[in-house]
């Protein structure tokens, strides 16, 4: 079973606003980058898309460390809070359908969760980081249409 290395970050100029995420994926000698930016979103959201879209990469189960300065999605998930969100339908709680991705692509691997402290240095968070704002900054930002379905926002009205 290959061994996998993944960092992610999520960003968002405004919470919500403009966000975007960021990813550093490693195993061996490969090594690939991935980021994506979009017009309205969470940070939060942008932070657990950026580890459904690095699981979502893996071709074959794998062993997989995901660092993340999150605790939002670390937490959620070595604590198993999600785990007991779904089994209660996900009642009262945020980013539900990110959340379903997620528990549709985590079983497919063996995947352990490691906190990082984020802007304290360390080189792939930090290259995370700047993948994720770069993308929010982007131009021809994607439509998180999650969030804006949700929140039934419309960017054209006043």
């Amino acid at each position: 079973m290959a061994k996998i290395t993944i960092y992610t970050d999520g960003a968002a100029k405004g919470n919500p606003g403009n966000g975007g995420y960021g990813v550093v994926m490693m195993s061996g000698k490969h090594k690939k980058e991935i980021a994506e930016g979009f017009r309205l979103t969470t940070n939060n959201r942008m932070e657990l898309l950026s580890v459904i879209v690095a699981l979502e990469t893996i071709k074959n189960p794998a062993e997989v460390q995901v660092f993340s300065d999150s605790k939002y999605v670390v937490d959620s998930v070595e604590k198993g809070w999600v785990f007991g969100w779904q089994k209660k339908g996900f009642k009262g709680k945020k980013n539900i359908d990110l959340w379903k991705r997620f528990l549709l692509i985590y079983p497919k691997h063996n995947v352990k969760f490691n906190w990082v402290k984020g802007h304290a240095g360390n080189v792939y968070n930090e290259r995370c980081d700047t993948l994720a704002v770069e993308a929010a900054e982007g131009d021809n930002l994607l439509v998180d249409e999650g969030y804006e379905a949700v929140n039934k926002t419309n960017l054209f009205e006043s």
